[in-house]
């Protein structure tokens, strides 16, 4: 299966991991760009310029990727105290996601955003609890 990771670049360390475990798995695996040129390791990281001055338009470029995958696995960890934080950009993702009938798994539980609950969960996500093997 293909998949496609979406998640804060926060999470690039265990985002690689996960990426290997998959491949280890049998699927395919397609990643942020940010996390593929590791990005948020350069010490001029620039988060607004990181999507649109590197020669691509991160955000469409992503966006076709989720286009061209079987499944999206969201990458959900603590940041910033934050519990399974689900950020901006990938919540636009999921949706994004949802709009072209992809299944979409959650590394772990959803967060608790009340001023996005119901959208969210409206997405019909797949909680993994960690267990990549639950992914079909």
């Amino acid at each position: 299966m293909k998949i496609c990771v979406c998640c804060s670049l926060s999470f690039t360390d265990e985002v690689k991991k996960i990426s290997n475990e998959l491949e280890k798995l049998g699927h395919e695996v397609l990643l942020p760009n940010g996390v593929i040129i590791d990005a948020i390791h350069q010490p001029d990281f620039d988060a607004v310029k990181a999507k649109r001055d590197n020669g691509y338009d991160a955000i469409r470029d992503h966006f076709d990727k989720i286009k061209e995958s079987d499944a999206v696995l969201i990458c959900n960890f603590t940041k910033n105290n934050v519990e399974n934080y689900i950020g901006a950009n990938t919540f636009l993702e999921m949706g994004f996601a949802y709009y072209y009938a992809k299944p979409t798994y959650t590394i772990n539980p959803l967060p608790d955003y009340k001023y996005i609950d119901d959208e969210i969960k409206s997405f019909d996500v797949t909680v993994l609890n960690g267990d990549l093997t639950k992914i079909q």
